[in-house]
């Protein structure tokens, strides 16, 4: 995180694209060893994982020019010398989208403004009501726009929060009670911080999403040790998520995430119970409390 000034002379935070490619790559250098790629390994190691000249080596580069990256000038690089990069060092598709996106950013770093809080179309509104699963929409920063009756009483009454901590990611690190929901919330914690990396990745100057990297950086020792392992992910799909309920227990839900054509990017997350479960009965007990209308 760094921060960059607007025209009228404000400070911002915004994402450090040059630091996140440098710390990105050798994150990614530290977690190979010479024996895991069929490299020889000479002596002690200061560091762990391949050295510079190793992973050029690997990538079929002088080590001059994979260095140019690591110090955080990628610009200079061809898509195929990423590729061979992203192969050298064994990258995930993820990965490998995420480390394009810091070497060959589309367009040059302007900070965004925070833009007003995205609104939900009436069909999606409706669609959400319609769904006999839990259900909510997130943007890229994983502020929660909408949700429905099911979501609520399956992870708690957003609705009684202010609109500005109704975030995925802040809930996850900064709300016991949201944390208490989920069986493992270690485990769920480190998939969110996964989200949060590619997404920001995709937005690295928008003052609003580095703003909230930071209060959860500046509130929470998890969060800041789990954000220095770079990890990235998309958001898992048809993975099983166990559940914790004050008044059903634990149950099992499968978690669905799709995107929402049009407009700004915003997804559906939707879970749903194994036909014929106990995790199905458990869904069906919650849907039958009365509950007040959300606003």
């Amino acid at each position: 995180m760094s921060s960059q000034v607007t025209p009228d002379g404000q400070a911002t935070p915004g994402l450090d694209r040059r630091t996140e490619l440098r710390e990105f790559l050798r994150s990614r250098r530290a977690r190979l060893r010479p024996e895991d790629v069929g490299l020889p390994s000479h002596g002690r190691r200061r560091v762990p994982g391949l050295r510079r000249e190793e992973l050029a080596q690997l990538a079929g580069v002088s080590y001059a020019y994979y260095a140019r990256p690591e110090q955080g000038y990628g610009e200079t690089m061809s898509a195929e010398v990423l590729d061979a990069v992203a192969r050298a060092l064994r990258l995930n598709v993820e990965e490998r989208d995420h480390l394009v996106r810091l070497a060959q950013p589309e367009r040059p770093s302007v900070t965004q403004a925070a833009p007003p809080r995205q609104r939900l179309r009436a069909g999606v509104r409706h669609l959400l009501d319609a769904l006999g699963v839990p259900a909510y929409v997130v943007d890229r920063r994983l502020d929660i726009l909408g949700w429905n009756r099911l979501a609520a009483a399956v992870f708690g009454d957003w609705g009684r929060l202010p609109p500005e901590e109704r975030n995925v990611a802040r809930l996850a690190f900064l709300s016991p009670e949201a944390r208490e929901r989920f069986a493992d919330p270690d485990s769920t914690a480190w998939k969110i911080v996964g989200v949060v990396r590619m997404n920001a990745g995709k937005s690295p100057d928008d003052a609003h999403f580095s703003s909230l990297i930071q209060e959860l950086s500046h509130k929470s020792e998890e969060f800041r040790q789990l954000w220095a392992r770079h990890e990235v992910s998309c958001g898992t799909v048809g993975e099983t998520v166990r559940m914790r309920h004050p008044l059903v227990g634990e149950f099992d839900l499968v978690h669905e995430p799709m995107a929402l054509p049009g407009g700004a990017p915003m997804r559906l997350v939707t879970y749903h119970a194994e036909p014929g479960s106990r995790s199905e009965e458990a869904l069906r007990m919650l849907a039958s409390w009365e509950m007040e209308p959300l606003p």
